[in-house]
């Protein structure tokens, strides 16, 4: 069982809701407010239609919020939850309106971050009984990684370095500029920042070229099966080894058994499908 994830802060999401209704919204929501008489009330029932695990109902509920500040949101689910096919995971009730006028939003929202939560989960169980820890990337959508990045913990993923100036990785480009794994490291040692270095090694000869500068975690990058567990073994002791390049569901396992410390997964946030959620709407008593 998960633990449902620290919740985010309003304040890094409101305004991404504010753009988004904003987004939809135009200069009116035109059939909604030529059908619906502006003092009707309304309770709208969240439902997963497919097996999912939910993530971003904080976020859905921001929408409905910022057209209806008194609507209330019921949850019968938290972020993180495994909800089947036919859950209900939440109710909302207020304004009519403005739950019709937010609906999209809000489920747009849903539907993206609880396909990411559940893909992420999909690749933590295939890794289940194993010291393999499941990481994320930066392939995020642009404006969108606060989200994203949460829905990753929210599926029992961990998160890897949220920016660039909040983890060192060196990187080929930075090793090919810099002119070699060696020279790169020590010039980021000499840079004097109080941060991790992790560096990229293609090949064994590379990974002891890492070890011999004192690289204490290393990015194998589209090594075959048998590299890399000579890789780990060469590191034991040494360093901790990473693993991306390649990386699918079906191969988490032999990853695994390689004794690899991490693997970096980016399609858990570049190629996630969104999960199929409803929301139906009707009077409320």
């Amino acid at each position: 069982m998960t633990s449902p994830p620290v919740p985010l802060d309003r304040a890094l999401y409101r305004e991404l809701v504010r753009r988004a209704l904003a987004e939809d919204l135009g200069w009116g929501d035109a059939t909604t407010e030529g059908t619906i008489e502006e003092h009707q009330r309304g309770v709208g029932r969240l439902l997963a239609k497919q097996d999912c695990v939910i993530a971003g109902l904080d976020v859905a509920e921001e929408t409905f919020l910022q057209l209806d500040p008194a609507s209330t949101m019921v949850r019968h689910h938290d972020d993180g939850a495994w909800c089947p096919a036919g859950t209900l995971v939440a109710e909302v009730t207020g304004r009519a309106r403005a739950l019709l006028t937010a609906e999209r939003t809000a489920l747009n929202y849903l539907q993206r971050m609880s396909g990411i939560a559940t893909v992420t989960r999909r690749y933590v169980e295939a890794a289940a009984g194993s010291s393999l820890t499941i990481l994320d990337t930066r392939k995020t959508t642009p404006t969108l990684r606060v989200l994203e990045k949460y829905a990753v913990r929210a599926g029992g993923g961990t998160n890897h370095r949220f920016a660039l100036d909040d983890g060192i990785l060196i990187k080929d480009n930075h090793i090919a500029l810099a002119g070699g794994v060696a020279v790169a490291l020590q010039r980021m040692r000499d840079a004097g920042l109080d941060m991790s270095i992790e560096v990229e090694v293609r090949t064994l000869e590379e990974l002891d070229v890492a070890l011999g500068a004192g690289a204490t975690r290393i990015l194998a990058d589209n090594m075959d099966l048998a590299t890399l567990a000579e890789a780990v073994r060469r590191a034991r002791g040494r360093a901790q080894i990473e693993v991306s390049g390649g990386v699918t569901l079906d191969r988490i396992p032999a990853i695994a058994a390689t004794g690899a410390d991490f693997v970096s997964v980016g399609a858990l946030t570049h190629s996630a499908p969104a999960v199929d959620l409803s929301f139906k709407i009707a009077p409320a008593p």
